[in-house]
């Protein structure tokens, strides 16, 4: 099972995210259509930050995504990047309704 966990302040702002594990959705050597989708969404996100708000540190490893904005974020690009965390969170939960079993979403308050 994959675990995403979306980090939000106190004010409700997402600061983050961490997605966790493989979603196991396929058995072994096939192709994990779950899977894909939520690293299609954890990478697309990854790379609008970078490509839009100038966000490029965020760690990978096999079945692992993780990524904080700056403190240091113009008040620009913290809209702009709240815009994609709250549409990485979207699509991550239109993935859960549909296959529960292999992804779970949670909000952390940092």
């Amino acid at each position: 099972m994959t675990k995403a966990t979306i980090y939000r302040s106190k004010d409700g702002f997402i600061r983050g995210f961490k997605i966790r594990g493989h979603a196991g959705a396929a058995r072994q050597g096939e192709y994990d259509l779950v899977c894909a989708a939520i690293s299609a969404i954890g990478y697309t996100a990854v790379g609008a930050l970078n490509e839009l708000c100038g966000v490029k540190d965020y760690t990978e490893s096999d079945g692992n995504l993780e990524m904080m904005l700056p403190e240091n974020l113009s008040p620009e690009n913290a809209a702009k990047a709240e815009i994609i965390l709250e549409t990485l969170e979207i699509g991550l939960k239109q993935v859960e309704m549909q296959y529960a079993r292999y992804l779970r979403v949670v909000s952390e308050e940092v």
